[in-house]
């Protein structure tokens, strides 16, 4: 799956797959990144997820009501313990 197709992740696979794309990118060129560093890609993430409301309104898209906010918040904490 290569980046920028996040809108077309429908189930766990998909989503290991963009992941797995996106830390290669990072890899390859993460250098380029406006936040390559954990510190700056976490406070732009947080920021990204409190300003979404207002990213989806201004594509003209509503925010999916029934996404699973819990599995992303388990996901991110274990990934700090996880090997």
């Amino acid at each position: 799956m290569p980046l920028g197709s996040e809108d077309e992740i429908h189930s766990r696979a998909e989503l290991v797959a963009f992941l797995r794309d996106l830390h290669q990118e990072f890899r390859t060129c993460g250098h380029g990144w406006e936040n390559n560093t954990l510190d700056s890609f976490l406070e732009a993430l947080a920021a990204w997820v409190h300003d979404s409301p207002g990213a989806y309104r201004n594509a003209g898209e509503q925010i999916p009501p029934d996404g699973d906010w819990t599995f992303l918040a388990r996901a991110l904490q274990a990934a700090t313990v996880y090997e």
